[in-house]
C-alpha cells in the first residue's frame, strides 16, 4: 500500500500566510498613513505651522492654487507646493523647541 499524494494546497498555505502578514504588517498601515497625510493636506489653513519636507519650519501665511505661501522668518516668506508639507507642528511642540 502506498502512502496517500500531499494535497498541493497545503504546499500553497505558508506562502499565502506569509503574504497576508505582510499585507496587514506593512502595506495595510502604510496606506492607513497615506490616506491620513493626504487628508491633513487638503485641510491646511492659513496660521498653521507645518514642517516642510526640506526640513524647514514656517507658517501658512496664504494658498495660491495648488501652492501655499509660508513665512519660514520675518523676512523670509516663499511659495512651495502643498505636497512639500510632511507634517503640522502642534502649539506645544514649537513651544518646546523655541525653549
Amino acid at each position: 500500500m502506498q502512502p496517500a499524494a500531499p494535497n498541493p494546497l497545503m504546499n500553497l498555505a505558508p506562502i499565502v500566510a506569509i503574504f497576508a502578514i505582510f499585507y496587514f504588517l506593512l502595506i495595510r498601515p502604510q496606506q492607513k498613513q497615506q490616506k491620513e497625510h493626504e487628508a491633513m493636506l487638503k485641510n491646511l489653513k492659513a496660521g498653521e505651522k507645518i514642517l516642510t519636507t526640506g526640513g524647514l519650519y514656517g507658517v501658512i501665511t496664504g494658498f495660491k492654487g495648488d501652492d501655499l505661501e509660508v513665512q519660514f522668518s520675518q523676512t523670509v516668506k516663499l511659495t512651495v507646493a502643498r505636497s512639500a508639507v510632511a507634517r503640522l507642528v502642534s502649539c506645544e511642540t514649537s513651544a518646546a523647541v523655541a525653549a
